[in-house]
């Protein structure tokens, strides 16, 4: 049984999070040769403020 852990920053709708879940199974399912019911997608999503990118937040990064 696959099991993908995604950590992502925060805020995409609820169709995004479908539509990645959807392509990480069937990628999974492809290269696996499983099946969707085999396989759990776990979607992390972190605040901006905690996802640092060379040494900074990337809520300041977003903002420049």
């Amino acid at each position: 049984m696959p099991i993908t852990h995604l950590h992502i920053i925060e805020g995409r709708s609820a169709e995004v999070k479908q539509r990645l879940m959807e392509t990480i199974t069937h990628s999974i399912c492809e290269c696996l040769g499983t099946s969707p019911e085999q396989v759990r997608v776990l979607i992390h999503e972190v605040p901006k403020e905690n996802w640092g990118v060379g040494g900074a937040p990337k809520e300041h990064i977003l903002d420049r």
